[in-house]
């Protein structure tokens, strides 16, 4: 097993996992078994239960966790399933730690940060990525070199290399921020020289050094940077911001990442084969056709908490020609008396997940407003929830109906969590997560898919309850999918609109590029017939 470890230096939000989906990408291309790691430097031991106003979504992996959201740009540009294990944090270490000294595994031992801590994260690496059964595991480390707690973890990626028979198993790649100074003109290599030197006082000395930057490098930057950290020059890399993301590998592909990271592993530089990547990436360019895209969410002060949606929008965007503008629009906005001038422009409207009471009734009136006046609507999670229990309120006249989730007191709980779900008080417990089985009924979901079973990625506690189904379809929203486990009402649509679908799964979660989900295919195309009338 060969090892790649990516640290960050010099600030956050530098593009760390989307530089590692990139590299995964670019040695997957090249005939390479690839598997992918985050590690998290925060205590919270689920990442499902962080407010995604903190680090964005939580993203939900096919066997039933919620993970980084850096597994999505994982999965999206390596184009490979990855199980929850990919995603560890801080706090899940201490707690495999204090389980194993409850079972009397240290026999009275004194538990200390290094060995113990620093083993148990080098043992957690070790059994992700052999269990994965790839032959190149690239490790993603959270956080900054220099932050107290990434020092342990640093601690242990040092000592792997040490381990190893063959000092060539691993290769540290070194992520650092290279600033422009408008008033000089110039690029400044004095934050990356620090950042590396903070690597190297951790006895980590990277082979390979990326550096983040909104103006091109000149050679002499990368002479500089290779001469003060003591690396060769040709593993000096430019990262600039490119747009849109999925051109990144091929940006550090002309860069040479690949060929330098091959290098310090000793392995075969072979030719890649982009051809997809390349053909999706001409699309994106090209595409020309003008789309507007309203998501009424309640976490619009964090982009990244719908990112799974935008990029499975952009994917769809992409396979039709069509170049969207996605405005995340706050649903505490949205009144009935708003409703028009803030959701009126749009030619789509997409409510994605949440959780809680706010910015609720807000995204109820998005879902009457796109009932109302035929806007191509998709409702997903959350979002199927209140777009049920609007239609419960405005078409059988249930004025009081509420989802238990945001009213629990509500006399008309239209969706509860089930009674076989309800002692379990752990919430992970009660929650349908991962993928499972869908099966879809006669209407024009079962035509879009083109199955009669598809299998989705769910994360629900809540399910609509099967009593009002019955007056829904008399009024014209069809149950379009149930539970193949339990018969639990998955989709519904509503008869004569341009396109109405809620969905209690999340498919955004499997859209890829150059592969993107048939819902949001059908909601493009439509919204496109829209902007076109």
């Amino acid at each position: 097993m060969k090892y790649v470890f990516i640290t960050g230096g010099v600030a956050s939000s530098l593009g760390k996992g989307v530089t590692a989906a990139a590299l995964g990408c670019l040695l997957k291309a090249r005939g390479y078994r690839v598997s992918m790691q985050k590690l998290n430097l925060y205590y919270n031991a689920e990442p499902a239960f962080l407010s995604p106003l903190e680090h964005g979504e939580a993203f939900i992996t096919e066997d039933g966790h919620a993970v980084d959201l850096d597994l999505g740009n994982y999965e999206r540009l390596v184009d490979e399933t990855l199980p929850g294990e990919c995603c560890c944090t801080t706090g899940k270490i201490h707690r495999r730690l204090l389980e194993r000294e409850l079972r009397g595994d240290f026999h009275g031992m004194t538990i200390q940060a290094i060995p113990h801590v620093a083993n148990e994260i080098k043992s957690y690496i070790e059994g992700a990525a052999e269990c994965s059964g790839a032959q190149i595991s690239i490790v993603d480390i959270g956080g900054t070199v220099g932050d107290m707690e990434a020092s342990v973890y640093l601690e242990a990626i040092r000592q792997m290399r040490l381990e190893r028979s063959d000092p060539y198993d691993c290769c540290y790649v070194h992520l650092t921020l290279m600033p422009y100074i408008s008033t000089a003109g110039e690029l400044k290599t004095k934050p990356t020289q620090s950042s590396v030197r903070a690597l190297r006082s951790a006895g980590i000395q990277p082979d390979v050094i990326v550096c983040r930057t909104e103006k091109p490098m000149t050679g002499e930057a990368k002479e500089k940077i290779a001469l003060f950290c003591n690396v060769k020059t040709a593993n000096v890399i430019q990262n600039m911001d490119v747009d849109p993301l999925c051109r990144l590998p091929l940006v550090l592909e002309k860069e040479g990442l690949a060929r330098a990271v091959l290098s310090e592993l000793r392995l075969e530089n072979a030719e890649p084969d982009l051809t997809a990547l390349k053909s999706y990436v001409k699309s994106v360019d090209e595409a020309a056709d003008p789309l507007r895209v309203a998501l009424v969410g309640k976490y619009t002060a964090m982009p990244d908490a719908y990112l799974s949606v935008t990029e499975a929008l952009r994917h769809a965007c992409a396979q039709a020609g069509a170049k969207p503008r996605i405005d995340l629009v706050d649903a505490e906005k949205i009144t009935p008396d708003t409703a028009e001038d803030l959701l009126g422009v749009y030619d789509a409207i997409v409510v994605p997940g949440g959780f809680g009471d706010r910015g609720v009734d807000g995204m109820i009136v998005a879902a009457r407003y796109a009932r109302e006046q035929g806007v191509p609507f998709l409702a997903m999670g959350f979002g199927m929830q209140l777009a049920v229990v609007e239609a419960v309120r405005s078409l059988l006249g249930i004025d009081d109906a509420h989802t238990a989730e945001a009213d629990p007191l509500t006399p008309h709980p239209v969706v509860r969590v089930p009674e076989d779900r309800v002692c379990q008080n752990d919430s992970r417990g009660a929650t349908r997560m991962g993928s499972s089985g869908v099966r879809l009924l006669d209407g024009e979901l079962q035509r879009i898919y083109g199955a009669d079973v598809v299998h989705e990625r769910h994360s629900n506690r809540y399910e609509v309850d099967p009593a009002y189904v019955t007056d829904l379809e008399r009024k014209g929203l069809h149950l379009a999918g149930v539970s193949v486990e339990a018969g639990y009402p998955e989709a519904f649509e509503m008869e004569g609109h341009p396109f109405y679908i809620a969905v209690v799964y999340h498919p955004e979660y499997i859209s890829r590029p150059g592969k993107p989900h048939p819902l949001f295919v059908q909601l493009v195309k439509r919204g496109l017939e829209r902007a076109h009338a």
